[in-house]
């Protein structure tokens, strides 16, 4: 059992772990960080739907209390670390293409199959409103934080998609260019190329505007403040 209050992370895979561990963990080195990666879009998973997320959300956090057998007293706060992946974009920024998956371009998303986005976005539009007006998840203080149009996006500055290789590789170099230097760090996620101005409220309701939500743009300096 630590002493230290626990500061969870949650996201998506282990390549931003990789990413943001180090300067997380520097950043609060009052307390025991500890991430939860998700594998995969928790707000894309087939079983969720804006009525139950909360709970969903909450079995992340119920699976590292089991493992490291903590209390919920033991928590001081959760933070989840989102992808935005043009979830707000217009229907007519969804556009038919004889493309491989998904491709993400900065003013609109292409795709063979334009309705199944469409619908994709409207559900993950939703969950993410409700996650961003919750304060609290079983009584312990949550924010959820974004990256547009992905973490990759935000830290590397290129849209497109990024093999699971690649992905290590690029996080383990971020980090490796910000070990100890978690001041730098801040100030680069603070840089008003990609950091939105604002309150954490007027952050999300501009992600949500236009394509911004394919645009490079992050609210993560306000994890820091």
């Amino acid at each position: 059992m630590s002493e230290k209050k626990v500061v969870a992370f949650i996201v998506e895979g282990p390549s931003d772990e990789a990413a943001l561990g180090f300067a997380m963990k520097a950043c609060f080195s009052d307390n025991e960080v500890r991430f939860v990666v998700v594998h995969g879009d928790i707000t894309l998973k087939d079983y969720v739907s804006a009525d139950h997320i909360l709970q969903k959300v909450y079995e992340q956090i119920e699976g590292i209390m089991r493992k490291y057998r903590y209390r919920q007293k033991d928590f001081i706060k959760v933070i989840h670390i989102a992808d935005m992946d043009g979830a707000y974009v217009s229907e007519e920024d969804v556009r038919e293409a004889d493309v491989c998956g998904v491709q993400y371009c900065e003013d609109y998303i292409e795709a063979r199959n334009v309705c199944a986005i469409i619908e994709r976005n409207e559900r993950k539009g939703g969950i993410l409103r409700k996650l961003r007006r919750t304060g609290k998840i079983n009584g312990i203080p949550y924010r959820i934080y974004f990256n547009s149009c992905n973490l990759e996006h935000v830290l590397y500055g290129e849209l497109r998609e990024y093999s699971d290789e690649e992905k290590q590789v690029l996080s383990d170099d971020f980090a490796d260019r910000y070990d100890g230097k978690a001041e730098e760090f801040i100030r680069f996620i603070s840089n008003p190329a990609v950091a939105v101005s604002g309150t954490y409220q007027k952050t999300w309701d501009f992600i949500e505007k236009d394509t911004n939500s394919l645009k490079r743009y992050t609210n993560m300096h306000l994890i820091f403040e």
